[in-house]
């Protein structure tokens, strides 16, 4: 391990006055803030985003040059990794709004390998997240002033793996035909015939073949699975090969969650998928299965980074978070309710049930 390797900040000068650059979404350039001065990003010499080998990570055997060492702040309270400015030494969790004190601790990782850039500026997730929470009708409304007037949002590049695999399974199981039989019962003391669905089971085996292409694991554990996977469609064929040019203006986390942590969660997406292929080659109306054995070969992955804008906000006490996609401007986050505007409905739909019940009884 070299820990001698220089940290990454992220941070490019404008030719023109010297100021800080920032990558800007709308125009795919990197922008002057300054003087409006814009300059094109630099990618890597890559013309395409190559998988690395999976067997040969997990032995610590990739390249150096696959690897890379960066600055990073931990959380205390929700442990995500964030890289900072090397001037900020202060600052606020963007992942869950707790204070915290940049130190020196660096993160010693697997470079990224793409990086899909921000498809939505600050000001268009805004918009997103505020639709959203009008459409909240039993949040607070303090909340929903407190978050529209808050601070800006924070642009995350949040890390993601992506497995690459192909699959042989070999399989067991009972493929069900229903048909239909005729049967005399009693109701109400007479005989009457009814139809009956019964199933006729044949046994059966066979094989199927899948190759997976970028199944796509979450790297972070500082955000609840259940609003970064409601993020989700993302379109990769929009990835570019990873630039850190990319990243002006925006800060990157890093992952938390290690290579072969996320291939177990990736082995349970394919194994669900293989499932169904299973199920589509038994055939029949109905399927059971009593085995499958899975060869997985020529494993490849990648690390990439993939835009949330994110905003965390401390409201009485409590924290409140929301992400929203960089590239689609969909939008996920807390469902915090009101006593009083629940009780609210509860009383007018009392109110309203009476007033029908009342209406009924005059017709009547």
């Amino acid at each position: 391990m070299n820990a001698s390797a220089p940290a990454q900040e992220y941070r490019f000068p404008c030719d023109n006055c010297g100021s800080d650059l920032e990558f800007d979404p709308a125009s795919g350039l990197l922008k002057c803030g300054h003087c409006g001065n814009t300059e094109t990003v630099v990618e890597g010499r890559a013309s395409s985003i190559e998988e690395l080998d999976f067997d040969a990570a997990l032995r610590g055997r990739l390249a150096e040059a696959e690897m890379e060492e960066t600055r990073v702040t931990q959380c205390p309270n929700c442990a995500a990794q964030v890289q900072f400015d090397a001037d900020i030494h202060a600052t606020e969790c963007p992942f869950c709004a707790t204070p915290v004190v940049a130190d020196t601790g660096t993160h010693r990782h697997i470079k990224p390998r793409g990086t899909l850039p921000f498809a939505l500026d600050e000001r268009q997730a805004r918009k997103a997240m505020t639709e959203w929470l009008g459409s909240l009708w039993f949040a607070p409304n303090g909340l929903k002033d407190y978050a529209r007037k808050g601070r800006k949002l924070d642009g995350i590049y949040v890390p993601y793996w992506t497995y690459d695999a192909a699959t042989r399974t070999r399989y067991t199981g009972q493929r069900g035909i229903d048909y239909q039989e005729r049967r005399t019962v009693m109701r109400d003391g007479k005989k009457k015939t009814i139809m009956v669905t019964k199933t006729r089971w044949n046994s059966v085996s066979g094989r199927v073949a899948r190759d997976f292409d970028d199944v796509l694991v979450l790297g972070s554990t500082s955000l609840p699975k259940k609003y970064t996977d409601a993020l989700q469609p993302w379109d990769l064929t929009h990835l570019r090969p990873y630039s850190p040019e990319y990243l002006a203006g925006f800060r990157a986390e890093a992952y938390t969650v290690e290579l072969d942590q996320g291939f177990t969660e990736a082995r349970q997406i394919m194994d669900r998928r293989i499932t169904r292929d299973i199920r589509f080659d038994i055939g029949g109306d109905r399927q059971r299965i009593h085995s499958a054995d899975t060869q997985v070969s020529d494993v490849t992955f990648k690390h990439v980074l993939l835009p949330v804008w994110m905003a965390a906000y401390k409201y009485r006490g409590r924290t409140f978070r929301f992400v929203v996609n960089g590239q689609t401007g969909a939008v996920r986050g807390e469902r915090p309710f009101s006593a009083i505007k629940i009780a609210i409905a509860v009383v007018l739909g009392l109110i309203l049930a009476a007033a029908i019940g009342y209406g009924m009884a005059l017709q009547q």
